[in-house]
């Protein structure tokens, strides 16, 4: 299954990523980890890396290279890319945790992110997962990925909503957006939530726009503080949150949660 973590900016995106990841990982999965944000640039040390991979952006030639090549029918060569074939120095390898990343914005006057949103979309499409092989994908902030493309392989979307309103319209727009090319598995998860009376209401809001949730992840503190320090604790209540989201995740897609 390939899933794609979505959301406002701000929402925990990457924070779910390697919460999700690390409960895959726990429970048997080898989980790949795809690194689309091109802004955000701390996702590997969440998840227990020391320094990033060489970003895929290199692997065709650099961005400029990539922009001319971005109206052929083929960026990558061969058919299909299995994590096995994809060369060492642009994926890390920690007991079966895998992180590939596209490519990062470095640099003022360096132009859009279009190439960036070109590769993920073409790496998505040709990536051919195996048995009990799991892909999450760390989407950008926002819709945008949507316009580019890049969703079109997805098999399931997972939508972060944190408690302001703004929040919530983007969880509808990229509801409706997933829903529009076809993509069924579209859910939420509820984050940062700090009391159960809030949790309630964020529930009641996604029913009302048809959007199904999986699961709350609720504020805590250490997460917070460890997440300053670009880390996410193994052994908090948020972990044991997140085991219940997989199970949820995993009955719903058709897939085993444990092995």
């Amino acid at each position: 299954m390939k899933i794609s973590v979505c959301g406002k900016g701000g929402s925990g995106k990457s924070t779910i990523v390697a919460l999700l990841a690390n409960e895959a990982l726990r429970i048997g999965y080898q989980t790949l980890v795809v690194d689309s944000d091109e802004s955000n640039t701390g996702l590997f040390r969440m998840l227990g890396f020391e320094f990033p991979p060489v970003p895929l952006m290199e692997l065709v030639g650099g961005k400029k290279n990539l922009k001319r090549k971005m109206g052929q029918t083929s960026i990558l060569s061969g058919t299909q890319i299995e994590t096995a074939h994809i060369p060492k120095q642009y994926l890390l390898n920690r007991d079966g945790l895998r992180l590939v990343t596209v490519g990062k914005i470095l640099q003022s006057l360096e132009g859009c992110a279009c190439p960036m949103g070109v590769l993920s979309r073409e790496f998505l499409k040709k990536l051919a997962l195996v048995k009990d092989e799991l892909a999450i994908v760390d989407m950008e902030a926002g819709v945008e990925h949507f316009g580019r493309g890049v969703d079109t392989s997805i098999d399931s979307v997972l939508i972060v909503v944190e408690p302001p309103l703004e929040s919530m319209n983007v969880a509808q727009k990229i509801f409706d957006l997933a829903s529009g090319i076809g993509i069924r598995n579209v859910w939420a998860i509820i984050n940062k939530v700090p009391s159960e009376e809030i949790a309630t209401r964020l529930k009641r809001e996604l029913q009302k726009r048809h959007i199904e949730e999986v699961g709350c992840i609720y504020f805590d503190a250490d997460i917070f503080m460890s997440s300053l320090e670009g880390s996410i604790p193994v052994k908090r209540v948020a972990v044991q949150e997140m085991k219940y989201v997989l199970e949820r995740i995993f009955s719903k897609a058709g897939l085993h949660a444990s092995k």
